[in-house]
């Protein structure tokens, strides 16, 4: 077995896992916590010193981040990705760029350091609530970019999907109202096998204190 995949228990763990898991793919799980320790070995800084999840180790190749992860495995094997220099590929860019950014980085991710971390980061009140503002904000260009469409990009299942319901799951889990397309939308690729399977794998861990 060559594809070998570390971490779970996140909302970024999971969209490595659900890549895999939409394109049939063997490997194995190497299910270790963001903050039990684990990250801080030798033997997983000496695949990444950032000490973070997921890292997926392909061979000779390792490699870090989930966005990054997703299109590697749908470029590889022929799914999740559209075609390069494509009018989709670059609606899949211009989404996945807007998710990491608007979405994870700069609101869902500061609630979380500033709040559920705050013993490790500091509180921040302040920066907490403009998080939430600039979440409810940014979420209105996605309601109206997806709007009643099954799917983010074009007319196919795709790693823009498998981040946004991410990020759409991780709002709703920090007490978010969505618009109702957007909830149905999140609702209805949680039908999906892969799905079920990266979602019970990934959570059959505890992210650590």
């Amino acid at each position: 077995m060559t594809l070998v995949l570390w971490g779970g228990a996140t909302s970024r763990t999971i969209r490595a896992h659900w890549a895999l898991e939409e394109l049939g793919l063997e490997y194995e799980a190497k299910l270790i916590g963001p903050r039990t320790g684990e990250t801080q070995t030798p033997a997983f800084r000496a695949l990444s010193i950032k000490e973070k999840v997921p890292v997926l180790v392909d061979d000779g190749l390792v490699l870090t981040e989930s966005a990054a992860i997703v299109t590697y495995l749908g470029d590889k094997h022929g799914g999740l990705t559209p075609p390069l220099g494509s009018a989709e590929r670059a609606r899949y860019y211009e989404w996945m760029s807007f998710i990491l950014m608007e979405l994870d980085a700069h609101t869902l991710y500061v609630i979380r350091k500033h709040r559920d971390l705050a013993a490790l980061y500091g509180e921040a009140p302040v920066a907490v609530e403009a998080a939430r503002q600039g979440f409810e904000k940014q979420i209105r260009w996605a309601e109206e970019r997806l709007g009643d469409a099954p799917y983010a990009v074009g007319d196919a299942f795709s790693g823009a999907d498998i981040l946004l319901v991410s990020c759409l799951d991780w709002a709703r889990a920090y007490g978010f109202t969505l618009a109702p397309a957007l909830d149905a939308y999140r609702e209805r690729h949680h039908e999906r096998p892969a799905y079920r399977r990266a979602a019970a794998l990934n959570n059959s861990i505890q992210p650590g204190a």
